[in-house]
């Protein structure tokens, strides 16, 4: 584990976008071997992805060749919600790159069967060889996707519970009203995302400091 400290938000998220396009530079990605990239949502991303999108634009990355896989979804809202994750990844990435349509897995919080989703959503994830970088971000409690704290380290892609402190953090993505936040969603794993051969994790702002000292060794890089 590294730890890279850089001094605002801006800076550490140039950091992070500059060395996801380094690394899909790096791997030369083909049709029929693509750079696979895992996505969260949420405020963390936000600048990475707009980013990312300037630097599509510059013709510095192209995403022809990646296939992505998001973290997670609310349950029982549709993906033309506009406070769906769906509709947050289009929003801010795949809507301004070349991606290709059929490139892009998300859960699917509306599935007539969830259990079933889940498992496909594992099994698409092997199919294209696992997931080469999972980019991330974490809670004021540390949980990552919707792995609460005390979520099992060997779980799967799965239904779940949210705590309320996620559901009253959340509230700011559905105007401030608690009572409209999903209260159960689907999710990655903690071992669906340790299975990744690379994790990066993005950490701003300082009510997440006491979740950064629980896990991080000393940083290799405060410059």
């Amino acid at each position: 584990m590294r730890l890279i400290i850089r001094e605002n938000p801006d800076a550490a998220s140039e950091y992070i976008v500059n060395y996801i396009i380094n690394r899909i530079k790096h791997f030369n990605p083909t049709p029929a071997h693509p750079f696979v990239l895992g996505l969260p949502t949420g405020s963390s991303p936000v600048v990475i992805y707009r980013l990312l999108v300037a630097a599509y634009k510059a013709g510095r990355i192209s995403f022809e060749n990646v296939v992505t896989f998001n973290m997670d979804e609310y349950i029982g809202i549709p993906a033309a919600h506009p406070s769906s994750y769906h509709s947050f990844m289009y929003t801010h990435l795949f809507a301004h790159v070349n991606i290709r349509p059929q490139n892009i897995h998300m859960l699917n919080g509306t599935a007539p069967n969830l259990e079933a989703e889940c498992l496909a959503y594992e099994d698409a994830i092997r199919s294209v060889g696992g997931i080469d970088l999972f980019l991330g971000g974490i809670g004021p409690d540390g949980h990552i996707a919707f792995n609460e704290p005390g979520s099992s380290l060997a779980s799967r892609t799965r239904v779940k519970t949210l705590a309320y402190d996620t559901i009253l953090a959340n509230a700011r993505f559905f105007g401030g009203d608690v009572e409209k936040v999903p209260k159960m969603a689907l999710t990655v794993g903690v071992q669906t995302v340790l299975e990744s051969r690379e994790v990066v994790i993005v950490i701003t702002g300082a009510h997440k400091a006491l979740a950064l000292q629980r896990f991080a060794p000393p940083p290799d890089d405060c410059g």
